[in-house]
């Protein structure tokens, strides 16, 4: 069931997740070089990242739809794989862990989308790559934005 929020009032509310999809060594060096055949997963993952957070209550249908104010999105190449932090700002009723938390999840997975070629055993699976540690590190409700 959805949460009445009725009678809550509207306030500044901010959230960042973070999570990363971990990556073969070789297909790191693919996307530094620029070499991915899908195209560049970073730039791309940020746009799929802010698709994500709009499209949250569709997603989850026990979410309400929030007046998103501002998103940011930040997708980095770490030694290992691929790091996706995604901060979502609001003046509403309710959180925005969700949709910061749905754009992580989904930034990554179009990660794993364009790099998947470049990932698979000869066998066809794909036993290095692994999504993981996606978590929420910062939450924010005030009565204004600068309080």
């Amino acid at each position: 069931m959805m949460v009445d929020v009725t009678r809550k009032d509207e306030v500044y509310r901010e959230a960042t997740a973070t999570g990363k999809i971990v990556l073969r060594e070789s297909t790191l060096d693919a996307i530094r070089r620029g070499v991915v055949p899908k195209g560049d997963p970073l730039t791309i993952s940020k746009v799929v990242a802010m698709e994500a957070v709009k499209r949250t209550p569709y997603d989850l249908p026990f979410c309400h739809g929030i007046p998103i104010t501002g998103v940011d999105v930040e997708i980095s190449l770490e030694p290992d794989g691929v790091r996706a932090t995604v901060t979502v700002r609001a003046i509403a009723r309710t959180g925005v862990e969700m949709e910061a938390l749905s754009g992580v999840s989904a930034a990554l997975l179009n990660v794993w989308d364009m790099v998947k070629s470049l990932e698979k055993d000869e066998s066809g699976n794909y036993p290095w790559t692994r999504i993981s540690d996606i978590r929420v590190v910062n939450k924010v409700k005030r009565s204004s934005p600068g309080s």
